[in-house]
């Protein structure tokens, strides 16, 4: 693959990428000019949605690492001696902690009313989707349970996609 100069050998490209993105999209509602957001009650319904899918954001992603225990690494490629989860979280999404960030990065986007957050969260679901292709192709050549897996279970957002 013409990719894996810059993604590395374990995925460490995409990492780089991630946190480059997970930063711009942290400091855009500050450094750019905010939307006026919907007019009242709108407005106080997009915050507090934000909030809610921040917090379950947050909360998918921290069930997914727990969910994962030993087997968490940074890079996409499983790690040696790991065996494949389907458990807690990994029940409901294939990539849970994937799917939390981009939960809490709409959410962060709906509480500061920042239209620009909001796009690069749509950004953010783009990236981990072409990162998560890479990462099953990887799982899926580790362990021959996975396309079963695959055919049961969402990729990023738990009953849609």
């Amino acid at each position: 693959m013409k990719w894996d100069k810059w993604v590395g050998k374990r995925g460490e490209g995409y990492v780089i990428v991630q946190f480059v993105l997970f930063g711009v999209i942290f400091v855009a509602p500050f450094g750019t000019r905010q939307w006026a957001g919907w007019p009242w009650p709108y407005n106080v319904v997009s915050q507090i949605l934000g909030l809610i899918l921040a917090a379950a954001g947050l909360l998918l992603a921290m069930v997914g690492v727990l969910s994962l225990g030993g087997n968490l690494t940074a890079v996409p490629r499983p790690k040696e001696n790991a065996h494949m989860v389907a458990h807690g979280a990994y029940r409901l999404v294939r990539h849970p902690i994937y799917s939390g960030i981009i939960s809490g990065a709409v959410g962060w986007g709906l509480v500061h009313n920042s239209l620009i957050t909001l796009l690069l969260a749509l950004v953010l679901l783009a990236f981990f989707d072409v990162k998560s292709r890479r990462e099953e192709q990887w799982l899926a050549e580790r362990y021959e349970e996975y396309a079963a897996y695959q055919k049961r279970v969402r990729k990023l957002i738990p009953f849609i996609y």
